[in-house]
Protein backbone atom coordinates (compact mmCIF):
# COMPACT_ATOMS: atom_id res chain seq x y z
CA UNK A 1 0.00 0.00 0.00
CA UNK A 2 1.37 3.64 -0.92
CA UNK A 3 2.43 5.80 1.77
CA UNK A 4 2.68 9.47 1.88
CA UNK A 5 4.58 11.45 4.59
CA UNK A 6 4.50 15.17 4.76
CA UNK A 7 6.99 16.87 6.01
CA UNK A 8 7.92 21.08 6.26
CA UNK A 9 4.71 22.64 8.27
CA UNK A 10 5.44 25.13 11.11
CA UNK A 11 4.55 28.43 12.60
CA UNK A 12 5.23 31.52 10.66
CA UNK A 13 4.98 34.87 9.99
CA UNK A 14 2.79 37.12 7.51
CA UNK A 15 4.88 37.38 4.64
CA UNK A 16 7.11 34.46 5.04
CA UNK A 17 7.79 31.31 3.00
CA UNK A 18 7.86 27.62 3.56
CA UNK A 19 7.97 24.37 1.76
CA UNK A 20 5.81 21.35 2.10
CA UNK A 21 7.08 18.00 0.70
CA UNK A 22 5.12 14.98 0.08
CA UNK A 23 7.39 11.37 -0.06
CA UNK A 24 6.14 8.21 -1.50
CA UNK A 25 6.74 5.31 -0.56
CA UNK A 26 5.60 3.25 -3.42
CA UNK A 27 7.06 2.78 -7.01
CA UNK A 28 4.09 4.37 -9.67
CA UNK A 29 4.82 8.09 -8.29
CA UNK A 30 5.73 8.62 -12.24
CA UNK A 31 2.38 7.68 -13.46
CA UNK A 32 0.25 9.35 -10.92
CA UNK A 33 -0.99 12.77 -10.15
CA UNK A 34 -0.72 14.47 -7.11
CA UNK A 35 -2.71 17.03 -4.89
CA UNK A 36 -1.89 19.13 -1.81
CA UNK A 37 -5.40 20.39 0.40
CA UNK A 38 -5.72 21.65 3.22
CA UNK A 39 -8.56 21.66 5.91
CA UNK A 40 -9.10 23.96 9.29
CA UNK A 41 -11.54 23.22 12.14
CA UNK A 42 -15.20 23.73 11.01
CA UNK A 43 -14.44 23.89 7.29
CA UNK A 44 -14.28 21.39 3.92
CA UNK A 45 -10.88 20.13 2.92
CA UNK A 46 -9.73 22.58 0.27
CA UNK A 47 -7.98 21.37 -3.26
CA UNK A 48 -4.94 24.08 -3.42
CA UNK A 49 -2.87 22.58 -6.10
CA UNK A 50 -2.74 19.74 -8.13
CA UNK A 51 -0.38 18.15 -11.28
CA UNK A 52 -0.69 15.79 -13.39
CA UNK A 53 1.87 12.76 -14.50
CA UNK A 54 2.66 15.63 -17.58
CA UNK A 55 3.46 18.28 -14.71
CA UNK A 56 0.06 20.43 -15.85
CA UNK A 57 -0.64 22.47 -12.52
CA UNK A 58 -4.17 23.68 -11.53
CA UNK A 59 -4.21 26.35 -8.18
CA UNK A 60 -7.20 27.73 -6.31
CA UNK A 61 -7.67 30.77 -6.63
CA UNK A 62 -6.76 32.17 -3.63
CA UNK A 63 -2.87 30.70 -3.71
CA UNK A 64 -2.33 31.67 -7.57
CA UNK A 65 0.83 33.61 -7.75
CA UNK A 66 2.13 32.94 -4.23
CA UNK A 67 2.23 28.92 -4.34
CA UNK A 68 3.82 26.80 -6.68
CA UNK A 69 3.60 22.68 -6.89
CA UNK A 70 6.08 20.43 -8.19
CA UNK A 71 7.49 17.29 -8.58
CA UNK A 72 10.03 15.11 -8.57
CA UNK A 73 9.87 11.77 -9.97
CA UNK A 74 13.72 10.21 -9.01
CA UNK A 75 12.69 11.16 -5.41
CA UNK A 76 9.34 10.42 -5.60
CA UNK A 77 8.14 13.75 -3.76
CA UNK A 78 6.01 16.76 -4.48
CA UNK A 79 6.58 20.14 -3.60
CA UNK A 80 4.48 23.05 -2.26
CA UNK A 81 6.32 26.07 -2.11
CA UNK A 82 4.26 28.39 -0.30
CA UNK A 83 5.54 32.81 -0.56
CA UNK A 84 3.98 35.53 1.12
CA UNK A 85 2.04 33.72 3.13
CA UNK A 86 -1.04 35.30 4.85
CA UNK A 87 -2.67 34.55 8.56
CA UNK A 88 -5.82 32.80 6.00
CA UNK A 89 -3.45 30.01 4.98
CA UNK A 90 -3.10 28.34 7.98
CA UNK A 91 -4.68 24.73 7.96
CA UNK A 92 -3.41 21.24 8.18
CA UNK A 93 -2.18 20.83 4.69
CA UNK A 94 -2.43 16.98 3.37
CA UNK A 95 -1.03 15.37 0.05
CA UNK A 96 -3.32 12.77 -1.63
CA UNK A 97 -2.10 10.36 -5.08
CA UNK A 98 -4.86 9.84 -7.92
CA UNK A 99 -5.09 9.11 -10.94
CA UNK A 100 -5.45 12.13 -13.22
CA UNK A 101 -6.80 15.50 -12.50
CA UNK A 102 -10.18 16.75 -13.36
CA UNK A 103 -11.40 20.00 -14.20
CA UNK A 104 -14.79 21.26 -14.35
CA UNK A 105 -16.34 25.26 -14.42
CA UNK A 106 -15.56 25.67 -10.75
CA UNK A 107 -12.33 24.47 -10.89
CA UNK A 108 -9.82 21.41 -10.95
CA UNK A 109 -10.04 18.05 -8.89
CA UNK A 110 -7.60 15.27 -8.10
CA UNK A 111 -9.58 12.35 -9.70
CA UNK A 112 -9.51 8.19 -8.25
CA UNK A 113 -7.63 9.30 -4.65
CA UNK A 114 -5.74 6.16 -4.07
CA UNK A 115 -3.88 7.34 -0.95
CA UNK A 116 -3.52 10.43 2.07
CA UNK A 117 -1.23 11.05 3.81
CA UNK A 118 -1.41 12.47 7.70
CA UNK A 119 -1.18 15.82 7.45
CA UNK A 120 1.05 18.73 8.53
CA UNK A 121 0.21 21.96 9.97
CA UNK A 122 1.13 25.42 8.93
CA UNK A 123 0.16 28.18 11.04
CA UNK A 124 0.67 31.53 9.74
CA UNK A 125 0.66 34.18 12.63
CA UNK A 126 2.46 37.48 14.26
Amino acid sequence: QVQLAESGGGLVQPGESLRLSCADSGSAFATTAMGWFRQTPGKQRETVATITRYNTTYYTDSVKGRFTISRDNAKRTVYLNMNSLKPEDTAVYTCAQGTGVGCEGHGCFLAGIQSWGRGTPVTVSS
